[in-house]
């Protein structure tokens, strides 16, 4: 039977290089400690060199004798410790030439066996010593580093930026954040071998940055880099010095831009993480501008992220309570002689108990970053699909009403259900409650969620793709798009009419929706001429101002009398 091979850590024994070029000397050595490690023997420096080019990850530790044939053992050392692949390894130099220490030393010898040897315990000792304080030191280097670029990984990197902020109290210092505008379309379009160089390129220019302005550096994420040092003005020149050499390996291309956020004169009662926070917010807030690539921290950030903090924690109370009011703005068809209340669009507001009507502008973006707008979106359907059986039982009268669902929701494998849920418990038919998507939902895992969409559709659920208009793929996709209608964006239509009544383009995408025999919704209108030239071009509904502001559902019931006196709908 076949004898199987197993490996154990345990059982293998630390390699030694031993250079020497006594074989007397030699036989000695092997005799002191060849039953404790495995040991590997050149005999000339450039023997030695070649073992160590070769298999220098599985050596524990060199036994250097000075006195060799050809390239002498001081010389060896020399090129081991100058390259910075071997430099770490361990070196301990034989010789009997008492001088010739102080030099060993400098280059970097980390012991001396003197000769003639000591006894074989002493040797031992040595050795064991050293190779435990050089893995130790591994561990502990392997342990704090990021290993692709060898700057600190964050833990250590806070726990160094404590002690820094213990021995220099007094010192004003910088938090700062460098990051890689669209690192991940670097990866896609030349490879993560030259992502990985990028990395290790900037990590270089790091360190050069820090050895001459003092504190320490981290990478932090995949393409982000975190900066500790002294507090100064010149940090465009610093973010220069850190995009130096990017270009290199692709002259005349500039596809790898940083930009950089400073907390500057840090609060250093803060945590260290959120002193970072806070440089990373400053660093956002010029993500994508290349003509100003450096943000700082300033008190209207601070302002913003207080509200935030704030809006985040009263939330569950907010959802509770129901805080949070469904606006009703009517959506008119205006396909016959009269507009007539076709639908209309449910829209969220927080009357905060502190701080009054929060804006959606503030509160919607902040819950789809941080993955509250699944359950807020939740709540707004519920409260909605009531409203409009409230309706249907006191006014005898349908009004579907559109939500909004967002990109999160189109992954949730229980969406549908759901939303089912909520239409039967209502006794509404699921075309009453229309689902809004935006177009930009679509770009991406555009299959997952097209597919969604068409199981949704199957089961009656009517599809208005909101903002239409706004996204690059807008004419590309609509061929295979799963819709019911077309919602043209409101800075979309409001730009037509103020730009010198541009409305070519308006007027094309609108027929293009014909031709798909999609009905066009116009929202953002403000004006009885943008009403006519909309009706003249084609568009099927029409939402905004000009008939109403979003309003309470109390206030929107004055246009579900109007559709109960005058039924027809077109």
């Amino acid at each position: 039977m076949e004898k199987k091979t197993k490996f154990s850590v345990s059982e293998e024994k630390r390699r030694i290089l031993l250079v020497e070029d006594d074989v007397i000397n030699q036989e000695m050595l092997k005799e002191s400690i060849g039953n404790v490690y495995e040991l590997i023997i050149a005999e000339t420096g450039e023997e030695a060199l070649e073992i160590v080019r070769e298999r220098f990850r599985t050596l524990s530790i060199i036994l250097l004798d000075l006195n060799l044939p050809g390239v002498k053992g001081i010389e060896v050392l020399r090129r081991i410790k100058g390259d910075p692949a071997y430099a770490g390894l361990p070196v301990i130099v034989m010789t009997s030439d008492g001088e010739a220490e102080v030099e060993c030393l400098t280059l970097g010898a980390v012991d001396f066996i003197p000769k003639p040897y000591p006894p074989s315990k002493v040797i031992l000792a040595r050795i064991l010593r050293t190779v435990e304080l050089y893995e130790d030191r591994d561990t502990i280097r392997w342990t704090e580093r990021d290993h692709l670029t060898g700057l600190y990984n964050n833990d250590f990197f806070y726990h160094y930026a404590d002690q820094l902020d213990l021995y220099h109290k007094d010192v004003p210092a910088d938090a700062i954040v460098v990051d890689i505008n669209h690192f991940h379309t670097v990866n896609d379009r030349y490879g993560k071998a030259y992502g990985d160089k990028v990395l290790k390129r900037i990590a270089e220019n790091a360190l050069r940055v820090i050895n001459e302005i003092g504190g320490i550096a981290c990478r932090c994420g995949p393409d982000t880099f975190l900066f500790y040092c002294p507090h100064r003005a010149d940090h465009e020149d610093m973010l220069n010095k850190l995009s130096a050499k990017l270009e290199d390996d692709n002259p005349g291309e500039n596809h790898v831009r940083l930009r950089m956020g400073v907390y500057s004169e840090v609060d250093k009662s803060l945590y260290v993480d959120r002193r970072f926070d806070r440089a990373k917010l400053a660093a956002d807030s010029v993500k994508g501008n290349l003509a100003n690539p450096i943000g700082f921290y300033d008190h209207s950030m601070h302002d913003a992220e207080v509200l935030e903090e704030q809006l985040i924690d009263d939330f569950p109370t907010a959802i509770k309570e129901k805080q949070f009011v469904v606006f009703y703005q009517p959506k008119f068809d205006v396909r016959g002689d009269e507009p007539v209340l076709i639908s209309a669009e449910a829209l969220v507001r927080w009357n905060h108990p502190e701080l009054g009507m929060v804006s959606p502008g503030v509160f919607i973006p902040l819950f789809e970053k941080n993955g509250l707008i699944q359950t807020l979106d939740n709540y707004v359907w519920s409260e909605t699909a009531a409203q409009i059986r409230d309706w249907k039982a006191r006014f005898h009268v349908s009004v579907p009403v559109s939500v909004n669902v967002s990109r999160i929701d189109l992954f949730d494998p229980y969406l549908i259900d759901k939303l089912l849920d909520i239409t039967e418990k209502n006794s509404l038919k699921t075309e009453e409650l229309l689902l809004e998507i935006t177009e930009s939902a679509y770009t991406e895992n555009a299959g997952v969620i097209v597919e969604n969409v068409k199981q949704l559709r199957k089961l009656g659920f009517r599809i208005e793709m909101d903002d239409f208009g706004s996204g690059y793929s807008s004419l590309s996709m609509l061929s295979v798009l799963p819709i019911d209608a077309l919602k043209l964006d409101m800075q979309f239509v409001r730009s037509a009419f103020r730009e010198r009544k541009e409305t070519r383009l308006l007027e094309a995408m609108i027929g293009l929706s014909h031709s798909f025999d999609v009905p066009t919704i116009a929202e953002g209108v403000e004006t009885a001429e943008q009403v006519s030239a909309l009706k003249a071009m084609g568009c099927d509904i029409i939402q905004g101002y000009y008939f109403s502001r979003p309003v309470p559902a109390s206030e929107f019931e004055r246009f579900v009398t109007e559709k109960q006196d005058n039924p027809v709908c077109a």
